[in-house]
């Protein structure tokens, strides 16, 4: 398609960029020391690539997270999550 296109690109490297954790972590994983950390891991993965994508910085949004926890209520639990951060912060 994108030989008859102009405006479609050739290659995939944003894709391939944005991936390249997902790879590289599933190496680790084998060494993780059991199945259950091996989810943690990817987990924190997922968290920490949600806030990339919503421009974050994972740092201090795990510090929020730390901060808030100590006492979380399921109800709000889900204020915590990256993509609802930058909006429950700003109105701290």
């Amino acid at each position: 398609m994108y030989t008859t296109d102009g405006i479609l690109q050739i290659d995939n490297n944003l894709i391939e960029n944005a991936i390249r954790p997902v790879a590289l972590g599933r190496k680790n994983y084998l060494f993780a020391g059991s199945h259950e950390r091996a989810q943690d891991a990817a987990m924190l993965y997922s968290l920490f690539a949600t806030c990339r994508l919503h421009n974050i910085n994972p740092e201090h949004w795990l510090t929020h997270v730390f901060e808030k926890s100590t006492a979380p209520k399921s109800k709000t639990l889900y204020q915590l999550l990256p993509q609802n951060y930058d909006a429950n912060f700003k109105q701290q």
